[in-house]
């Protein structure tokens, strides 16, 4: 088994992520500064996947201002890089979390993709990607991206490699639901946006993940926060329950659930184990201030405390 892993971010950003007590309107803040790192969904998907020992490849666009921060990461964790770089600088996105567990982000404007830079990312991806296993296409579009321009390429994309993998939010979410994935990871409130009404009970995000699973998406993983998430699939609906865990930041906590799920399915687990898996990453996730997996121990011990139940 080849076992070959893509992560595309097509919006990357620097994350500052700072704590402090309670945000005060009008004021000035004292913050507690956790960390700056270089990120995106797509690129937090792959460090954690990288950790957990599968070989990625990452790509999409990047700013040629301000590179280095990213250029470094790879190198460091040995993931291999075809990032399309344009002009401009990547954005940068403040994370702050206060104690009661609310996270404010402050998520800044980044570079241009003009109608050129567009073009030539979709003819050399759809030659590179197409030897991969599973493609995870994640985060929100850069300014100049087309939705109807991005429904199309995803469309391409699964003619090339049918197991992609998708998790984004507003207008990208509903331009590349369009496309059918194979796998997506709506939250709840994504999920409603979707639907078109609120979704008040476990009952009616149940029946609304089968809406979607019957629109054509093989695997429906529905993120509920620290309640959990569910597992919606042909033959299965399962739901995960993490254990409560102090919260340092919840900043790449669904990133890392979708990492979790990519390695589950690729190394052929039960979807039982894959989402045990997913949901106690994601739960270790929001006790750190970086995604990433470090401890294999205190992974285990996280798996053995989550609670799952089938709902078939």
């Amino acid at each position: 088994m080849s076992r070959k892993v893509a992560t595309i971010t097509l919006n990357p950003a620097y994350d500052l992520v700072g704590h402090l007590p309670i945000i005060e309107l009008n004021e000035v803040n004292r913050v507690k500064m956790a960390g700056l790192h270089a990120a995106g969904k797509g690129i937090n998907v792959a460090k954690v996947l990288k950790e957990l020992g599968m070989d990625v490849t990452v790509g999409g666009f990047m700013g040629i201002e301000n590179q280095d921060g990213f250029q470094q990461l790879f190198s460091q964790l040995g993931i291999a890089n075809r990032f399309q770089l344009v002009p401009g600088r990547t954005r940068i996105n403040v994370k702050l979390t206060e104690d009661n567990g609310n996270v404010t982000d402050l998520n800044f404007s980044g570079f241009e993709v003009t109608a050129a830079d567009w073009q030539q990312f979709v003819t050399d991806s759809l030659t590179w990607l197409n030897q991969c296993d599973i493609v995870c296409v994640s985060g929100s579009l850069p300014g100049g991206v087309d939705t109807n321009a991005f429904t199309d390429w995803l469309t391409q994309l699964k003619t090339q490699c049918p197991c992609v993998v998708f998790d984004s939010s507003g207008d990208a979410l509903m331009a590349g639901l369009k496309a059918s994935p194979w796998l997506v990871k709506p939250n709840h409130r994504e999920l409603e946006g979707w639907v078109g009404h609120k979704l008040d009970s476990l009952e009616d995000i149940i029946k609304a993940a089968h809406q979607l699973h019957d629109s054509g998406i093989a695997h429906v993983i529905v993120s509920l926060g620290e309640k959990g998430a569910l597992w919606v699939n042909s033959t299965e609906t399962w739901l995960a329950t993490p254990p409560a865990c102090n919260v340092v930041s919840t900043v790449g906590a669904g990133d890392s659930m979708v990492a979790g799920l990519i390695y589950g399915l690729l190394m052929r687990e039960s979807t039982e184990h894959t989402l045990r898996l997913a949901t106690a990453i994601s739960a270790l996730a929001v006790s750190q201030s970086n995604v990433g997996v470090t401890d294999r121990t205190q992974l285990a011990a996280m798996m053995a405390r989550v609670e799952l139940k089938s709902l078939n």
